[in-house]
């Protein structure tokens, strides 16, 4: 059996499934499971986690990019080429595989290029609530590796869920996390606690175009709250020299830590390292809740969320309009956090089909289930 675990996007990305690709590399070594990067800190990345699992047999492959898409991609001054024609432009190589386990539905476009034996399985990249994560042509994938029962019911809601052909309760990103912690540096050189402002990159949905460098002012001039600021990784895709300068400023301060892309932003460091979690519709908010602890969010954009399914997570703190008054919020939402601890409880285990104190074991269960779809449906 031949699989391959290809990666065309941002690296955040990469958490979501290498952990089944090197869990699956284990359990069969006769199998052929290969890694297919189409960037430079892919490859780095995955390398780097490789290290974590030594005993898993993982090929590493580069996906072809042509000179125009490298020109297409180095103009825009995006971090990866075009998506769609790095598919394309590998077709030859995808027909080489049984099986392609992805954590996005841009592969999709692979079920259009006459690879008949080519079965398609999804992982998804993060647990969140938008609508996004529930999307109606999840049921053209032939497997689906699900996080938890809120998933499952959404999705079976949306018409998405493939009855009988998904396997629920793998989050394959605590894996890693659970074999990371043991690494974890400390972030300040003081007791302060500490507030992660983690906001999405969508424009239309981010509290970072409206209200973000009035957060980032207030923590600058704060004696009490250390700031970690690490937005989701596509927020800064576009290098811009203005903006990445007015960053600078901050980054001299002993008790402000800003991050706009590195693997500490994508694996986890943050939200563990952090007390409190300050931000908008990010899907990183269900990974903080690994341990149940004060929220903050920042509704920019004046959104109906109170009865919305896109916008669960915002009951698991209190929602502000606005940072005029970040000290007040934050005493408050600490203060009262006793409020919201058996919300997030729940939530977390609608989330993940698992006990906080069990993490770190799931990849293994979704790499056996893959390997039997695969087995059973030649």
């Amino acid at each position: 059996m031949k699989v391959v675990f290809p990666y065309i996007a941002q690296t955040h990305q990469i958490p979501h499934s290498f952990p089944i690709a090197a869990e699956l590399a284990t359990q069969r070594p006769d199998w052929a499971v290969h890694i297919a990067c189409s960037t430079d800190e892919q490859e780095r990345l995955v390398r780097r986690l490789m290290k974590l699992y030594p005993d898993a047999r993982l090929r590493i492959d580069r996906l072809w990019i042509n000179w125009l898409h490298r020109l297409y991609q180095r103009l825009r001054g995006e971090g990866i080429p075009p998506k769609l024609m790095v598919l394309i432009g590998n077709r030859g190589y995808f027909r080489r595989f049984d099986a392609a386990v992805v954590p996005e539905r841009t592969s999709l476009v692979l079920k259009k290029l006459r690879l008949p034996k080519l079965r398609m399985i999804w992982t998804s990249h993060g647990a969140g609530d938008r609508a996004i994560g529930y999307a109606a042509d999840l049921d053209q994938f032939a497997f689906q590796i699900l996080a938890g029962p809120k998933q499952v019911l959404r999705m079976r809601v949306e018409g998405s869920l493939l009855e009988g052909s998904h396997h629920l309760g793998c989050y394959p990103k605590f894996d890693l996390v659970d074999r990371l912690d043991a690494q974890r540096r400390r972030l300040f050189d003081n007791d302060r606690p500490t507030v992660l402002y983690n906001p999405h990159f969508e424009a239309g949905l981010s509290s970072w175009p409206k209200h973000g460098f009035a957060v980032l002012d207030h923590f600058a001039q704060s004696k009490d709250w250390n700031l970690i600021f690490a937005p989701h990784i596509r927020l800064f895709d576009r290098r811009d020299a203005a903006t990445q300068a007015r960053l600078d400023r901050y980054r001299t301060l002993p008790h402000v830590l800003i991050d706009t892309g590195s693997d500490a932003s994508i694996d986890m460091t943050y939200t563990q390292a952090a007390d409190v979690y300050l931000g908008d519709v990010s899907s990183q908010i269900a990974e903080f809740m690994v341990r149940p602890r004060p929220c903050l969010f920042i509704n920019s954009h004046d959104a109906a969320w109170q009865n919305s399914p896109d916008y669960l997570f915002w009951q698991l703190g209190t929602v502000i309009a606005n940072v005029d008054d970040l000290d007040l919020a934050l005493s408050d939402a600490v203060a009262n956090h006793g409020h919201w601890i058996e919300r997030q409880g729940q939530y977390f285990r609608d989330t993940f089909d698992a006990d906080p104190e069990a993490i770190g074991r799931s990849a293994a269960a979704g790499a056996a289930a893959i390997a039997s779809f695969l087995e059973t449906s030649r």
